[in-house]
């Protein structure tokens, strides 16, 4: 599994089967309201703190078992616990506060938790103080990122033991990677935790506070075969609701030695693509401008939940790419699903991430040299230069299969800019190696990368059968120049579009000055330009301001390693040139799109 980005870029068997469910019930967000008053609460949550003290009682979990139980395609999911009383498990307005760490896809479990919950009557609440339950969603790519974690709990305990006992006392909880990977010391670490929730117990979380409102400690972090909350539909939290994540994928089966992502997420398993598709239809009803297709490894995606999508047609690898699996049969594809996809809205941007350089095959990358809507903007993780390091990583590939897959790239898509990751000072790293690492960055020229020193995770491949043998100094010093070859290559690659004319999004207002407005090109590089009214082609007199989720035509004045600064020429669109019309009527209804959007 590749890392999504969980930091700030540097720079800018065939088996014909019957599915279970093949098409699901979307649930949209809208708080029950069970009408139950605090006082009947206090009343049953007293006498379930008496029953749960000593725990369920085996009849509990045998009431209803002699029921045949039937899975119909449009049978609604259902969470109710014969040994709870259904109104505990309601919010009644309680407020949540979310705290996210690390990558676009916590981002994403964030707005799926967000969504169970609001249909079980909790209030979501930007402000900590106010808050009834504190949950973070967390990562455990590497051990700084843990270790953030657990300082903060420690300041959220303490500012839990302050709380006024005439406040409802305040429960925290611990979501996503973390939370599967140390359940042990989460749980018995100076009792920091009220819930954990794994990255496949989202559904859990209504039962899971209820139990902690008895007085118990909480936990599921099992992991599924199955589950992609398909039927979960996110309520998206994006800046001004220009942009959005929507997941397709869960889970890795790479097993690449370094990485911890297939022990705290499980195998893969893909979203059917009608539901897929319904979201992406919903955001583009909503004036989105931007969707991200989410997955840890996204583009392997393959899709097998119905049955004329099983069939003996072998999944395609990149040439010279191998995997440690074996081949995949059937089911449709990532670039069906991105074909479909890009269809929705011809003036919808799409990305994706993250992806692995063994699964672009040519029909993937000919999509996206055709689709104007497909951003041409590749993530390839090399995560080294050396064919050895490779092998120790179970890559999969060579560094000569790599460079043969970038030049493949630029020939199909001749204007594509391409971001990478790199781990500095793996197991059995030589001088050698990273040096070949550093000509790979300067061979390739890439315009955004994420760079880290490695940090070996227990469970892995690495942990069992390798030395993390390289000084932390040493890994340090080789990080600090792989960065510096980095920015010297990326401000050489943007310089190269000075005086060129770029179709950019726009994101809002710059974060170093209110005269300016910043957004991103095609390539993901951000754009950095004065705020003034602009031109609406094809009349030139007629000039419009230009505001979040616009599309705006940049003349680019001057750029570095990070980002790029010019001049706004005019309004544009994806399709081209937008009349005053479009313009005066988008300007009139973006403010009520904004509205119905970010409203609880």
């Amino acid at each position: 599994m590749d890392t999504l980005r969980s930091l700030k870029p540097l720079f800018s068997s065939s088996q014909h089967w019957i599915p279970v469910r093949c098409l699901q019930p979307r649930y949209y967000c809208k708080a029950a309201n069970t009408g139950v008053t605090s006082v009947e609460r206090r009343t049953t949550l007293n006498k379930f703190k008496t029953q749960i003290s000593s725990g369920p009682s085996f009849q509990d979990f045998i009431k209803g078992a002699s029921v045949k139980q039937t899975y119909v395609a449009d049978t609604e999911y259902s969470d109710k616990h014969e040994y709870l009383p259904e109104e505990l498990e309601m919010g009644n307005s309680r407020k949540v506060y979310f705290e996210t760490y690390g990558c676009q896809m916590n981002v994403n479990d964030t707005d799926i938790a967000w969504s169970i919950l609001q249909r079980k009557g909790y209030l979501r609440t930007v402000n900590l103080n106010e808050a009834d339950v504190v949950l973070l969603v967390t990562c455990s790519i590497r051990e700084k990122a843990e270790q953030t974690i657990w300082n903060r709990l420690q300041q959220l305990t303490a500012m839990k033991r302050k709380r006024l006992k005439s406040q409802t006392p305040m429960k925290i909880g611990i979501l996503g990677c973390m939370a599967e990977r140390l359940k042990t010391e989460l749980l018995e670490r100076e009792k920091l935790v009220d819930v954990l929730a794994g990255p496949d117990a989202y559904r859990d979380l209504p039962r899971l506070l209820t139990v902690a409102d008895g007085g118990q400690q909480a936990s599921n972090v099992l992991l599924s075969l199955e589950e992609t909350y398909a039927d979960i539909m996110p309520v998206h939290h994006a800046p001004q609701g220009n942009s959005a994540f929507v997941s397709i994928m869960r889970g890795c089966d790479n097993m690449c030695s370094y990485c911890i992502v297939p022990f705290t997420r499980g195998r893969e398993r893909s979203r059917p693509v009608s539901s897929i598709l319904e979201e992406v239809r919903m955001l583009s009803d909503q004036g989105v401008k931007e969707v991200t297709l989410l997955g840890q490894n996204v583009n392997s995606y393959r899709d097998t939940s119905e049955e004329q999508f099983c069939s003996e047609d072998v999944t395609k690898l990149s040439r010279g790419f191998t995997t440690v699996y074996r081949t995949k049969r059937g089911g449709l594809r990532f670039s069906d699903l991105l074909d479909r996809v890009s269809l929705i809205d011809p003036d919808m941007r799409i990305r994706f991430t993250s992806p692995h350089p063994k699964d672009f095959p040519d029909e993937v990358l000919h999509l996206i040299a055709e689709r104007a809507n497909i951003c041409k903007q590749l993530h390839l993780p090399a995560q080294s230069g050396s064919s050895q390091v490779l092998k120790a990583m179970r890559r999969g590939y060579t560094r000569e299969a790599y460079l043969e897959l970038v030049q493949n790239v630029k020939r199909i898509i001749p204007e594509v800019s391409i971001s990478s990751d790199f781990i500095s000072g793996f197991c059995g790293e030589t001088e050698e190696d990273h040096q070949q690492t550093l000509s790979l960055i300067r061979e390739v020229g890439y315009n955004v990368g994420f760079l880290f020193a490695y940090s070996m995770r227990k469970k892995t491949h690495a942990f069992h059968r390798l030395q993390d043998d390289v000084p932390a100094e040493v890994k340090q010093r080789r990080l600090q120049e792989c960065i510096s070859v980095f920015r010297e290559e990326a401000a050489g690659v943007n310089a190269a579009l000075i005086g060129s004319t770029q179709l950019v999004l726009v994101e809002g207002e710059s974060k170093r000055s209110t005269k300016d407005l910043c957004g991103r090109t095609d390539g993901n590089m951000k754009v950095i330009f004065p705020k003034e009214d602009v031109a609406v082609p094809p009349i030139q007199s007629h000039t419009a301001p230009v505001r979040a989720g616009d599309y705006v035509l940049v003349k680019i004045l001057s750029a570095n390693s990070q980002s790029l600064r010019g001049e706004a020429l005019s309004h544009s669109s994806l399709r081209g040139t937008l009349t005053p019309y479009e313009t005066l009527a988008r300007h009139q209804l973006g403010g009520h799109q904004v509205q119905t959007q970010t409203q609880p």
